[in-house]
């Protein structure tokens, strides 16, 4: 008789394992999916638009909202409406003028938190537009992660005439801009 419980036992332990070893590859592969979430996942962006502008340079503005559990850091943008576009900060020089410059480390959005995007603050600067944006169309943006994700969200183009700020770039044999450029 021991014999015969021995050879079921031995029969159905193969079965048995290979059966646990398929729930614990499920659950490791459903821990890991959760693990590399990307970040653009997390982020949405709302009340989202772009200045009217015939030529040269434009700007995004709304509201990017992170519903994850870690601050996300929008470093870089892309549209088909601009030859380059970069992230900007506006500041106040000691004698009270504002200038926009890029914004170093980029946009930070934090955990359950929320990033405004304004004109006379941080925006998405167009710089060499393609082509005239118009009052009533659309256009495209898509915001690159520290991680490597990315997003894309189209805004309406608006007319908008205030915050008539200088550009002054910092990065290395970049020329100062000393036109007002609506950002």
């Amino acid at each position: 008789m021991p014999t015969l419980t021995r050879q079921r036992t031995t029969r159905l332990l193969p079965g048995a394992i290979a059966a646990a070893a398929a729930l614990l590859l499920t659950a490791c592969s459903s821990a890991d999916a959760t693990q590399a979430a990307p970040t653009a996942a997390t982020v949405s962006i709302s009340d989202q638009w772009v200045k009217a502008a015939d030529s040269g340079m434009s700007a995004a503005f709304g509201d990017l909202t992170n519903n994850g559990d870690a601050p996300r850091t929008i470093v870089s943008a892309t549209s088909p409406a601009s030859e380059r576009i970069e992230l900007h900060e506006v500041v106040t020089d000691a004698n009270g003028t504002k200038a926009m410059r890029p914004k170093n480390g980029g946009f930070v959005i934090p955990a359950h938190g929320r990033t405004r995007l304004r004109p006379g603050g941080d925006h998405i600067m167009f710089m060499g537009l393609l082509g005239p944006l118009r009052t009533g169309s659309e256009t495209s943006v898509t915001l690159t992660f520290d991680d490597g994700s990315t997003t894309t969200f189209t805004a309406q183009v608006r007319d908008f005439s205030g915050n008539q700020e200088n550009y002054v770039p910092d990065h290395p044999g970049g020329q100062p801009h000393t036109g007002a450029h609506g950002g």
